[in-house]
């Protein structure tokens, strides 16, 4: 029999919790069960951080109702397409606190995606079994014009966390001699993402350009262990520096979202000088609510200062490898360079 429904204090609103008993996350090595109750409490607890994540942002909710398993797959469609799905406009059921913010999604489609403005939101969304929120990187008052820069540090196979903290360390040098504030977080996998708050005015292909720049850079100066190449059968071994995620529609989970890997684990802000002594693993559910007691948001600051985009566009406009591909997703964008698998394209091959 389903468990009962429970109400949680949100922010001063009563949030019903409905199976509040149900198992999310099965136990994984020392890491219990974890239940939908204590999901939202989760979201409830690091109410600030997750609010400064995605206040005035449309946001695409990762929505695992049945609870996370290995065997489970994924949907990129709207609605209840597999075991999971990505929900990119306001469900059935919404309650009347929830407001919207209207995007534009690359095909020319449009959609009133959820735009939180209070915890309650989050709460609710947790409750309708998102684990895990993917903000744009835009306020609602101006969709077109991110306020983010947002570097994606991925390792690629045969790299590893170890590898992505040494490259954060040489993004961090990239960043002071710009003059840029950034700000890392694990990804809650193997990745580092840092962030870069910037002026709402150059569109999401600057911001991209500006993206594609910073790897480009990071390149020359470590060839060897970066790439920006989008073809996965030309990274090899290396962190790839997934610029694309700079593109219009492309979210990075959000600092504090819990991502659906066994233990639960959260994107968690880090510091700096941090990074080298930590791991993934030790940021989850169970131990993030502490952390934050204790320290707070280490993002608090990220809102202080928004930086010029046109150092890195400057880069950009003095190198002469131009574009790069688009996910296949993507319409055929201006600029952008053939978007062929290399080892597919007969005119490389006869050339």
């Amino acid at each position: 029999m389903p468990s009962p429904a429970i109400e949680l204090d949100a922010g001063g609103r009563a949030l019903r919790v409905s199976s509040a008993d149900r198992v999310i996350f099965p136990a994984h090595g020392a890491t219990p069960e974890i239940s939908k109750r204590e999901i939202v409490e989760y979201y409830l607890s690091v109410e600030d951080g997750i609010m400064r994540a995605l206040r005035e942002r449309p946001v695409t909710l990762e929505r695992w109702p049945k609870g996370v398993r290995d065997d489970m797959r994924i949907s990129t469609r709207d609605g209840f397409k597999g075991d999971a799905f990505y929900q990119k406009r306001v469900p059935k059921g919404a309650p009347d606190y929830l407001e919207t913010a209207h995007i534009t999604f690359p095909s020319g489609r449009t959609a009133d995606e959820i735009c939180p403005t209070e915890i309650a939101v989050v709460g609710w969304a947790a409750q309708m079994g998102t684990i895990t929120f993917h903000p744009w990187p835009v306020r609602r008052a101006d969709v077109d014009h991110p306020d983010e820069l947002r570097i994606d540090l991925d390792p690629q196979p045969g790299t590893d966390f170890a590898d992505a903290v040494s490259m954060a360390a040489s993004a961090r040098e990239l960043l002071d001699e710009l003059g840029y504030v950034g700000f890392p977080k694990t990804s809650g996998g193997r990745g580092i993402h840092i962030y870069v708050r910037i002026e709402p005015r150059w569109t999401f292909t600057d911001v991209r350009h500006a993206a594609i720049a910073f790897g480009r850079e990071l390149e020359r100066r470590r060839p060897g262990d970066v790439t920006t190449k989008w073809w996965k059968e030309e990274r090899g071994e290396r962190i790839f520096v997934d610029y694309n995620q700079n593109a219009r529609d492309r979210t990075i989970a959000s600092a504090y979202s819990i991502r659906p890997k066994p233990g639960a684990p959260v994107s968690a802000p880090v510091e700096w000088d941090e990074l080298p002594s930590v791991q993934p693993s030790d940021f989850t559910v169970a131990t993030m609510p502490a952390r934050f007691a204790q320290r707070g948001d280490l993002h608090a600051a990220i809102d202080d200062v928004q930086h010029s985009l046109q150092p890195l566009l400057d880069l950009y406009a003095q190198d002469e490898q131009g574009d790069m591909p688009y996910p296949p997703d993507y319409p055929k964008m201006p600029g952008e360079p053939k978007r062929v698998q290399p080892s597919r394209d007969t005119d490389r091959r006869e050339g």
